[in-house]
């Protein structure tokens, strides 16, 4: 399979180039040349299947043999070692908890999987030194990233936030690992972290000394692997009797990578009837759909910070995806709420569902219950446990969220944090200083 630049589509690379690079010559973003549907009896059997079995097989037809079966069995497997419930929280109206990894957030998945398949290609090159990854965060990607490739032989992992901008839980979850991940604060917001992070992987120098790569769903080996759960939901559903073809995900929303990740599935042939995008104030994409033009914007701060993302990377992927701007709004239902709605949500469901969302699974929600119709069904994507965000949630809620094990013990580990300007010259001197 090759893989095409959304810049500039006469350039085509195989996989496990688009992967150690991770952004195309230009900022262009690596998507697949073809995408062909599934096996029709692959998807009425799908109820039958276990989630790894899901994950394998959709990951080996879609890659296409560039990585040998038993390897990719094993990622795959390794990959989806904890359970993704679907939970039916009102008639028809679904969540599916996307959080029981080892960070507790959705992109637990993605990073698991790219650690491992850095680890398969990193082995075919003996001469090479480390891999160095470079991510920006807003704070879920950061932590999920810095567990799927803690200790990967080969990988060192270097995460840029922006300062006093992400949760202390999740500053946490990647600040106090040390060994081959390291916490880098920048002076900024999270539009620097990403820009910092693009102009390094287009800096000829850089990439040739540290052989730099992105974790972020920039990187085509973070976007596939989120496919899985569209299709485990869509099995669940089939197993309980919905009426598949009348399904409506609602994701939220921000660099678009998830949504993309669903566009990709109903390409391969998941039967969606339509996706539900939601965003905070950082609204991009729903100007987008509403006027037709595209206009990043610095982002400004919210209660759903995850969200916070003023330039979604993404975008060229949904376009591609799509085709057109009315392709694009038959596809996707596109919502913003702001903080006040978030929270009242949040307050709600817990009042007449005795269920407790974190701020931007509840943006989700909302989303849903204002776009769903009559016979149709809806999965909103829980992305967080309300526990990564619990100065948050217990402001909103007023009362104590407990914490689960693993993140109590890394909010009392000590943090190990070097704090820089967000200029990239003071970035590129950072990053030379570490191939010594």
């Amino acid at each position: 399979m090759r893989y095409y630049s959304t810049s500039d589509a006469s350039h085509t690379v195989p996989l496990e180039h688009a992967v150690l690079h991770g952004l195309a010559p230009g900022g262009g973003l690596y998507m697949p040349q073809t995408i062909a549907p599934l096996p029709e009896a692959f998807l009425r059997n799908l109820a039958a299947m276990s989630l790894p079995e899901i994950g394998y097989a959709v990951a080996n037809y879609a890659l296409q043999g560039d990585v040998e079966a038993n390897a990719l069995h094993d990622i795959v497997t390794e990959t989806l070692s904890f359970p993704i419930p679907l939970v039916e929280i009102a008639p028809g109206r679904y969540v599916l908890e996307l959080f029981h990894g080892p960070t507790m957030c959705f992109k637990d998945i993605g990073a698991r999987f790219m650690g491992r398949l850095l680890r398969y290609f990193h082995d075919r090159h003996y001469g090479w030194s480390d891999i160095h990854v470079l991510v920006a965060t807003s704070g879920d990607t950061g932590a999920a990233v810095a567990s799927g490739l803690l200790d990967v032989p080969g990988v060192r992992l270097t995460v840029l936030y922006p300062q006093e901008q992400i949760s202390y839980a999740q500053e946490a979850q990647f600040a106090s690992l040390g060994r081959n991940v390291t916490a880098l604060e920048v002076k900024g917001n999270y539009d620097d972290c990403k820009r910092l992070v693009a102009e390094a992987l287009l800096d000829g120098e850089l990439t040739r000394e540290l052989h730099l790569t992105t974790a972020t769903t920039v990187n085509i080996a973070r976007l596939l692997p989120q496919t899985f759960y569209y299709f485990y939901a869509y099995a669940q559903l089939l197993a309980a009797g919905a009426d598949t073809p009348q399904i409506v995900f609602s994701v939220p929303s921000a660099n678009l990578g998830n949504l993309a990740s669903g566009l990709l599935a109903q390409r391969m042939g998941l039967p969606v009837k339509r996706f539900v995008s939601v965003e905070n104030r950082n609204n991009i994409f729903y100007n987008y759909i509403r006027t037709g033009r595209f206009t990043p914007r610095d982002s400004v701060y919210s209660i759903a910070p995850a969200l916070d993302a003023g330039n979604p990377t993404n975008f060229p992927r949904i376009t591609a995806l799509t085709g057109s701007h009315e392709q694009t709004c038959r596809d996707v239902h596109a919502y913003c709420f702001d903080d006040s709605d978030i929270a009242q949500t949040m307050r709600q469901v817990y009042a007449r569902h005795d269920y407790q969302f974190d701020p931007h699974s509840a943006i989700a929600w909302r989303g849903l219950e204002a776009d769903l119709g009559d016979g149709e069904t809806g999965v909103s994507l829980a992305t967080a446990h309300p526990g990564k965000f619990r100065t948050i949630v217990e402001d909103i809620m007023n009362r104590e969220i407990p914490l689960p094990a693993s993140l109590a013990r890394s909010l009392s580990a000590p943090r190990r944090v070097t704090t820089i300007t967000n200029g990239f010259n003071a970035f590129r001197r950072y990053l030379l200083s570490q191939a010594q």
